[in-house]
């Protein structure tokens, strides 16, 4: 007959065995995922079209939010305002050369790359702040009905400023 001690021992002797030879095992690979929604997630290289393809999409997006809104004739005026303010800034000529770039940020010191970021930090935030401040301004011109349409399409869009970047679709609605 066996003790309870020893088969206390065996257990944690076969629990030790098991753990140590799933340490051992090679992690599983993940599979690439698949599907339309993995691409979007995945980086494309740029193929000198991007720009053009997100001005399509920002393009197609506004005409649509125009269409859901069903805009009175006074207030064109303010989408027309509201849609200049919020437009992403012009696309450079010529894309800067990030190895002479990277090779520029290597040579200064700490307290230089930090006030560098700082810089472009607070571009950004202004360019924020000027956005924010269109779409408030606009938003105050329509009615309430249009603005629980411009609220609804804004969260359906992972609203980030719209300057550009594919939001983040909002799951759907568990019923």
């Amino acid at each position: 007959m066996i003790s309870l001690t020893q088969r206390l021992v065996s257990a944690g002797l076969l629990a030790t065995a098991a753990f140590a030879a799933s340490a051992q095992a090679p992690a599983p690979t993940a599979a690439p995922p698949a599907g339309p929604a993995a691409e979007h997630r995945m980086h494309k290289p740029h193929d000198g079209k991007h720009f053009e393809r997100m001005q399509e999409r920002r393009a197609k997006h506004l005409a649509e939010l125009k269409t859901k809104l069903k805009l009175n004739a006074s207030q064109e005026g303010a989408w027309s305002t509201f849609t200049a303010a919020t437009q992403p800034p012009a696309r450079p000529a010529q894309r800067p050369d990030r190895a002479a770039a990277r090779a520029e940020f290597e040579k200064m010191t700490t307290p230089q790359r930090l006030e560098r970021m700082q810089a472009r930090q607070a571009e950004r935030s202004a360019r924020f702040a000027q956005r924010a401040e269109a779409t408030k301004t606009f938003y105050a011109v329509l009615t309430p009905e249009q603005q629980k349409t411009f609220d609804a399409e804004s969260m359906r869009r992972g609203h980030r400023g719209d300057h550009g970047h594919r939001g983040h679709q909002a799951p759907p609605a568990k019923g």
